[in-house]
């Protein structure tokens, strides 16, 4: 729905209003045409309704409006003396068009003072618990965001079970596209497992006034401009998502708009010159760590590295045995000697397990393994005695990755080589030809909603010949900490503009073992109540919570002490 359409479906709603209302403005004293008065007819039926002026505000901001709507056609039937509880669900039910019914064929008194305190103990529950969600959800949709780390992509910068809150202001909140969704939740209802918005009808894209904007290092969370995905692991036909309803990804912005962006040995070089990130990124690669007497999984372990594979050797299993096992298993394989070789997590299986089941395990520890380490984990390897070698696993420059950007031959990248790379810049204008349009046909298509095709060796824009592109809004390169093991911009190319959510401002709970049953969570102190963006080390301002929360409890308890003294 475009700015015109979108007027017109709101000249049709003040019209809606109008029929169903003015007789009920005559009885309140009001005059007939100021129901009819866009935004002066829900001020006045404010002061009908005996609610403050500045609820007109709520009733024009998305997603608030539909909580709010429910709210006002009670509140009217309320004003004139319909306060049953079967009148309430049916104005409600009927999507407000029960008050046609009162306007037309009741004879209605208008109450101006009425009591605007429930009845009873419920009605004060329920009015209660609509108005903090109204609060919650307008916090949620503009300010505030929780949102949790799902995946390594970030790791060690941001962890696997850390809890963060997005910030939407930073960068100016993103108004709802989708007009009609539940409140609270992204793209599917908890329980039921359905979709939890209507397609239709869809605002336009516009973005609040914010403070700051996307600059290089910035982590930030966005909407996957990839995402066709209805439910995540299941594979079924892919759907197609309003924008505000894809699924959000978090990653570092490495590319801003008019940069010119390369890849080089999984290094990103931004106008020629490597990118220096912040004291508190921890990226990482991929690393062969080789020792002649076994790489221990004790020495990875003891350096915090989670994400590498420990295999044993066991002999047969009771039906008990296999049961316990399964809880830790990745895979398993039989070998020749009727041995069974079982492969878990980096965490293994362990020790009290081991002794409680009596399971005859053996671990074999392999000469070589391939782990992601960061350069502190690289230098401590290093030192050890007991490692022979180091090396970095880098893909040579021509040897095509799979499923990369921008999927075309004649583009062999890969994620240690990539580019050089442009970054469209609002405004900014390519020439296009065969070789070049892979890299922005995405953008034209599907982000700026052209129609694109191509004939012999001419390119066709909105059916005429196009030699030159002019972009209509910026866009970003996003890549993973976890260079090696991140799906990012080199898999799926630019994110839009329009898809930028906000920036993580605070983690206030991370857990380990996030990717397990809850009772093996563990916190990790260390990460609670730390900043996310920055250049130094992440500070954690736990303890001063602690201290805070104290004295609050201490001041309240010396507070109605003093008083009541």
């Amino acid at each position: 729905m475009n700015g015109t359409q979108w007027i017109i479906f709101i000249l049709i709603i003040q019209v809606i209003h109008f029929l169903g209302t003015w007789k009920l403005y005559v009885k309140a004293g009001r005059k007939a045409w100021e129901a009819a008065v866009p935004v002066y007819n829900a001020i006045v039926l404010m002061q009908i309704i005996n609610r403050p002026k500045w609820w007109v505000v709520l009733l024009f901001i998305p997603i608030i409006n539909l909580l709010m709507f429910p709210v006002i056609w009670v509140e009217t039937i309320r004003s004139f003396g319909r306060n049953s509880t079967l009148e309430s669900w049916l104005v409600v039910l009927t999507l407000g068009l029960y008050i046609f019914y009162v306007n037309y064929t009741l004879d209605v008194t208008y109450i101006p003072e009425r009591s605007l305190h429930p009845r009873t103990a419920l009605g004060e529950w329920v009015s209660s618990i609509v108005f903090a969600v109204v609060a919650a959800t307008l916090v949620h949709t503009y300010f505030i965001q929780p949102y949790v780390i799902p995946t390594g992509s970030l790791e060690r910068t941001l962890r696997v079970g850390d809890f963060l809150f997005v910030s939407k202001f930073h960068y100016g909140a993103r108004t709802p596209m989708t007009t009609v969704a539940a409140p609270m939740v992204h793209d599917t209802l908890p329980i039921l497992g359905i979709k939890s918005y209507l397609n239709k009808p869809q605002l336009p894209y516009f973005r609040l006034p914010g403070f700051t904007k996307i600059e290089r290092n910035d982590i930030v969370v966005f909407s996957w401009p990839a995402d066709t995905v209805r439910v995540f692991f299941k594979k079924e036909a892919g759907v197609k998502k309003p924008i505000d309803k894809k699924s959000n990804y978090v990653k570092r912005c490495v590319g801003i708009p008019g940069d010119s962006l390369e890849v080089r040995d999984g290094y990103v070089f931004v106008n020629g010159k490597q990118l220096e990130l912040p004291g508190s990124a921890k990226p990482q690669f991929d690393y062969i760590v080789y020792a002649q007497n076994g790489v221990s999984s004790r020495l990875l372990d003891k350096l915090g590295v989670t994400d590498f594979t420990r295999k044993y050797v066991s002999g047969p299993l009771n039906q008990e045995q296999v049961q316990i096992l399964n809880k830790y298993l990745i895979g398993y394989n039989q070998t020749n000697d009727g041995q069974l070789e079982i492969y878990t997590k980096a965490s293994g299986i362990p020790i009290d397990v081991i002794k409680k089941y009596r399971l005859s395990l053996k671990e074999i520890t392999d000469r070589q393994r391939l782990v992601p380490l960061t350069d502190e984990m690289v230098a401590s390897l290093r030192k050890d005695s007991s490692v022979d070698s180091v090396v970095r696993q880098v893909i040579p420059k021509g040897q095509r990755g799979n499923n990369l950007f921008p999927q075309s031959p004649d583009y062999p990248w890969n994620y240690s080589q990539m580019g050089p790379i442009y970054i469209p810049k609002k405004g900014s204008t390519v020439a296009l030809n065969l070789k070049v349009l892979p890299l922005y046909k995405k953008i034209i298509r599907e982000y700026e909603g052209n129609t694109l095709s191509v004939s012999g060796n001419q390119i066709f824009i909105n059916g005429e010949v196009a030699d030159s592109y002019t972009f209509k809004q910026d866009y970003y390169w996003m890549m993973g900490d976890n260079r090696d093991h991140s799906e990012d911009s080199r898999a799926w190319g630019y994110v839009p503009e329009n898809h930028i959510v906000g920036t993580p401002i605070f983690i206030w709970m991370s857990f380990d073992n996030f990717t397990e049953s809850i009772g093996n969570w563990r916190p990790r102190w260390d990460r609670i109540f730390t900043t996310v963006n920055g250049d130094g080390e992440p500070q954690s301002y736990f303890k001063y919570f602690l201290i805070l929360l104290i004295a609050y409890f201490v001041g309240s308890w010396l507070w109605k002490r003093k008083k009541s003294n």
